[in-house]
This record gives structure tokens, sequence and C-alpha cells, in this order.
């Protein structure tokens, strides 16, 4: 059993004892606007444009990406880094595009966005989903993943961790967006400092390992040992192609992934929305610079860990009931650190699960408290009581992750394949509701049902339809591969590229059909100006999208 020194324990109080306690100031500092629920859940105009980019990579990099992501570089190389790199041209776009549209409209939450432009009960059905959804996959995911993982480091038992990340996370959580924002800054400080920590360490092994020296030499040995493992697109001759289907990852069901995750979801935007546009641009740009970095920290220590394997290191660490567990291999290159570094990382590690955790949580509680407490269960509700609405359910819904995270079978399946399993059903259909919604005005409510309830049945549909359809006609273009039976399956993310069209299809003549019967609809202020950029915004931008294109020419 791995166990942290006494040194180690020492450098994570210490980072404990700095978050705790820069929160606990800012709360006081600000307590007197606690009263006002928009700047409890939302930090309205308190959030620079820095602690709005810092929060954003603070919420979403948890342990599914240290361990997850770490296992899938091992499994199956730099690919896997395009979740991260597209999710940083997603960003401009949500920044450029999405942002003038929430705040010219003065949307807080996506509920109230539904309701604003459909009606009440699309606003409610949505709402429910994703209470459930966030509670029962997201935050139960995290909380045992993450518990998971700092139990494999620190030999502690794994019930025990799940309460200490639990209290934590609540602990910052109930200061409210503006504690959770800026505490969220310290946390991508450690969470970046001891990731690259990590990935120094690692790649510094390879190049021992070889006889040579220097991080340089290392990710060159990498490189010439496990070339495999540097391509960013896949052909279908590749085993891991189901999960990376080639070019799809660039211009198909990938963009889909990620407008839906950074653009239409409360977990995210809620940073930025209690911002003016150019703060919020300006922290979204900076988070996808953060984004540019983060395959850095946790993609090149799983190839790391697999040219060291290749080469006959951890040939027992990376075994989980005799056969090779790629999800081990972050942990392994953990206890392999010095005493006090590993501390480091540990707290580093620490540090996403929690901001991960926080950031879930205070989403939970802003649309309890804003779009079901307030809209249909008390309808006068004192500014006060909407606050304390919204701490009794971050307490709540932390209490039920941890009681029913140990029974959902999250570490047979892997906590991102779980999130993605699930979230994958229903993400097309919002997608395709939301964007509609945004810049096409006769889109009616009763289309935007549709793509909700029908884009789940068509995602069903398609996952069950290699069962009684033989797909393998679609194998010439790219579009289905035999799995290990034989059986002809579409790439999970075609799948979502698929349903997306049907979804806007649908919603179409939906539109059309119910517009010509005179059924009105409720369009969004959009005008051309909105998307006017700034100067340095522009500048920003070019440099981000000029990076990626040289990355992927590099890698392709």
């Amino acid at each position: 059993m791995q166990t942290l020194a006494t040194n180690d324990y020492i450098v994570f109080f210490l980072y404990f004892i700095i978050i705790v306690g820069y929160g606990w100031w800012i709360y006081n500092r600000k307590k007197k606007a606690e009263s006002n629920s928009n700047d409890y859940f939302l930090a309205e105009g308190s959030l620079t444009w820095w602690a709005i980019g810092a929060s954003l990579i603070a919420s979403n990099i948890s342990a599914e990406q240290f361990i997850g992501m770490s296992g899938s570089g091992f499994k199956m190389g730099l690919a896997i880094a395009t979740y991260e790199w597209m999710a940083a041209a997603t960003l401009v776009i949500v920044a450029v595009f999405f942002m003038p549209v929430y705040l010219k409209n003065k949307i807080f939450t996506m509920p109230q966005y539904l309701n604003k432009r459909y009606n009440s009960n699309v606003a409610m059905i949505m709402a429910v989903f994703w209470l459930l959804l966030y509670v029962f996959v997201n935050l139960t995911s995290i909380l045992y993943l993450g518990a998971l993982a700092i139990s494999s480091i620190s030999g502690l038992n794994i019930t025990l961790c799940m309460i200490f990340l639990a209290v934590f996370a609540v602990m910052i959580t109930l200061g409210g967006m503006k504690v959770i924002g800026y505490t969220d800054v310290i946390q991508v400080f450690f969470l970046i400092l001891g990731g690259l920590v990590t990935t120094y360490l690692a790649l510094n092994l390879v190049a021992t390992e070889f006889g040579s020296e220097g991080v340089l030499a290392g990710f060159n040995l990498m490189r010439e040992k496990a070339g495999d493992h540097f391509h960013m697109i896949f052909d279908q001759s590749n085993p891991n192609y189901m999960d990376l289907p080639g070019l799809s990852v660039l211009i198909g069901g990938m963009l889909i992934i990620n407008l839906n995750y950074w653009g239409c979801n409360q977990y995210i935007t809620q940073r930025a929305l209690g911002a003016d546009l150019k703060t919020a641009r300006g922290g979204i740009l900076f988070a996808a610079f953060l984004k540019l970095l983060m395959p850095v920290i946790v993609v090149l220590p799983g190839i790391a860990a697999f040219v060291l394997y290749q080469n006959g290191s951890f040939q027992t660490e990376m075994l989980q009931d005799g056969a090779v567990n790629p999800d081990r291999a972050y942990p392994v290159l953990l206890n392999l650190l010095p005493v006090g570094l590993k501390g480091l990382s540990f707290a580093a590690l620490t540090a996403a699960i929690v901001a991960s955790l926080a950031g879930k949580a205070n989403s939970i509680a802003t649309i309890f408290t804003l779009d079901v407490y307030k809209t249909k269960l008390n309808h006068e509700a004192s500014e006060k009581k909407l606050v304390n609405v919204g701490k009794m359910t971050i307490l709540i819904a932390m209490i039920i992750a941890v009681l029913v995270a140990p029974f959902l079978g999250i570490d047979k399946k892997g906590g991102f394949q779980y999130i993605q399993e699930y979230t994958g059903f229903v993400s097309p259909g919002v997608f395709a509701m939301f964007i509609l919604g945004f810049f096409w005005k006769k889109t009616t409510s009763n289309a935007a049902l549709f793509a909700t309830i029908g884009g789940f049945i068509l995602s069903i549909v398609f996952k069950i339809m290699p069962s009684f359809v033989d797909l393998s006609f679609l194998h010439s273009v790219g579009f289905s591969n035999p799995n290990a039976d034989g059986v002809y399956e579409i790439p999970f993310i075609d799948r979502m590229g698929f349903v997306f069209l049907l979804c806007v299809i649908g919603m179409y003549f939906i539109s059309q059909y119910e517009t010509k019967k005179g059924v009105q609809t409720n369009g969004l202020e959009v005008d051309q100006s909105m998307f006017k950029m700034s100067p340095s915004f522009t500048v920003g931008m070019l440099i981000i999208l000029s990076v990626l294109a040289a990355l992927y020419t590099v890698f392709w």
C-alpha cells in the first residue's frame, strides 16, 4: 500500500490552509453582499477576467482528466488531447457568438434561457434533467473517481477520502461563486505547478531509462520509442478508431460535444454570466490558452508511463486483477516523486477534484434555487431566503453524492466513460435546441421538445441499431467499424453528429409548419453589432488558432 511521508502531509496541509484561509478572507470581505442571490450564485460584476478563466479550468479539470486522460495517453497516445485542444477552439466560438447572446438578453441560468426563448414547460423539463444529471452522474463520478485516485496515492480508506473531499468542497462552495472564483485561481496554480512537476519527472525518467538526461531528450525518446502514440488523427485500421474516429474529432461530433459542454452548460457558463462582455470574453480566452497547456500535464505522463512499461518498468504496478489497467499510469508516476514534491502533486490532484466539486455543487444550487424553488415553490422568497435555500441544496446534494456514488459502478466504467455514456444521449438534442434558439427566430417550443425528447430516442436507436441492421455499408466512408464480434458499429462521436443533424432537420420542419399555422415564437435580441471583437481579443484568438493549426500539422 502507498502512503504519503510526513513532509508530504505538511505540504498538502499548507495547501489546504491557504485555500480555506483565502476563501474565508474573501467571504468575510464580501459578506455584506451575500444577501443578494445574483451576487451569491453568480458573483455578479465581481470576478476579473483572470479569475473567470482560472475558474473555468479549475471546474473543468478533475480526476477524470488526471487519471482517465493519462490512462488514455498510455493506451492510445496524444490523440486523446483532441478533447483539450478542440476545447480551446470551442471556447473562442463561445466567447465570440454565445456570450453576447446570453449577456445582451440578461440570461443567468440555462433553464431561464429556455423559459425566455421557448416556454416554462421546456425550461422545467430541462431544469429537472440537469439537476438529476449533475447530482447522480457528474457530482458522483467526480467525487468517487477522485477518492479512488487519492486513496491509491495516500493509502487512506476510500470512504474517508470521499468524506474529506465533500467537506472540503462544501467549505468553499458555501461562500458562493465569489469565493469559488477567487480560490480557483490558487487551485489552478497548484494544479498546473504540481502537474508540470509530474510531467517533468516522467520525461526525465524516460531519458534516464535510455541513458540520456533532460526533458527534451525524454520527449524525443518518447517520439522515437512510441511513434504510434503521437498521431492526432486515426485511420480505420487503428484499434482506437471507435473512440476517436478520424476527421470527426475536428469537424464532426467532437464539435457537438465541446459546444454543448462549453456553451450550453450551467456548470461552465455560470463563471462568465455575472460579468460584462469584455471581462467574460477575456476570461474565456485565458481559459482557452490554459487548455492548450493541459495535454502537457495530463497526456504526456501517460505516454511516458507507456514507454517505460514497454521497456520493462511498472510491470506489476500497472496490473489490476491480472490485466494492465491504463488508469493506473498517473498514480504510479506520482508514487515515484520525491518526498515533498509528491505532496505538491497530491495537492494538485486534490485541487482539481475539489474545484470541480465546488463548481458543480454551486450550479446545482443555482438551478434548484432560481429555476425550481423561486419559480414553482416560493415566488415571493426574499434574497436572503434564496441564498439559504442554495446553501441547503449544496449540503443535500453532496450528502446524496457521498451515499450513492459507491453503488453506481463508476470504477467499472471509468469516470470519463461514465459521464460520456449518460450525457452523450441527450447533448446532441440539447445543443440543437440551444443553437437554433439563438440564431433562428422561427424556432418553436414544440420543435425544442422534439430535439430534447426525440434526440434522446434517436441516440438510443443509433446505439442499438447494429443488433438488427448491418451497418457494414458505412465502413467505406468511415462511419462504422467492426467490434470484437465482427458487428459493425457507429463510433460514439459520429452517432452524436448524426443525431444532432436529424434534430436540426426535425426542428426546421416542425417550426416551419407551426409558424405557417400562426404559432408565435419568442425570438431573442440578436444583432450583428453584438459580435464585434476588440483588437486585443482578436489578436489572442488568432494566436490560439495558429497554435492549434501548428499542433495538428506537426502531430497529424
